[in-house]
């Protein structure tokens, strides 16, 4: 399977509606002994977030975004309505926040790979950053 570093510029308001459906779900549960997505079921999901790369970092394949921002405060004020999201799902991502940018990394820690409730909780992140007013940069 390909694996590809993403730094695209998203593009708020570009959400399909399998996009839209996704977020809609909630996460499930998840144990040790849960099963990670298989290549059939990555195959299903990644269409449904686009935008999003996968990556493997230390073995463990991941969902990565890099968001655009106009400056500092609007991506600290995406990255706590992330940080909100992850909360409510009891699902936490990897956060890098900087000046102009927001990284996310979705996986699921208990596995060490990737599980449903990683496109579910992709899929609500985009719409966070397409719905919020945040000062898009591009």
């Amino acid at each position: 399977m390909p694996i590809a570093k993403c730094n695209s510029t998203p593009r708020a308001g570009a959400l399909g509606a399998l996009n839209t459906m996704l977020a809609q779900q909630k996460c499930a549960a998840c144990r040790k002994d849960s099963p990670r997505v298989t290549e059939a079921e990555i195959a299903e999901l990644k269409p449904q977030v686009p935008e999003w790369a996968l990556v493997e970092r230390d073995g463990i394949l991941q969902l990565e975004r890099t968001y655009k921002f106009a400056g500092f405060a609007s991506a600290v004020t995406f990255t706590n309505r992330v940080a909100a999201l992850a909360e409510a799902e009891g699902h936490h991502p990897a956060i890098l926040t900087e000046w102009g940018r927001v990284t996310v990394r979705w996986w699921t820690h208990k596995i060490r790979g990737l599980h449903r409730n990683d496109f579910i909780m992709a899929a609500k992140t985009d719409v966070a950053f397409a719905a919020g007013d945040f000062g898009h940069a591009g």
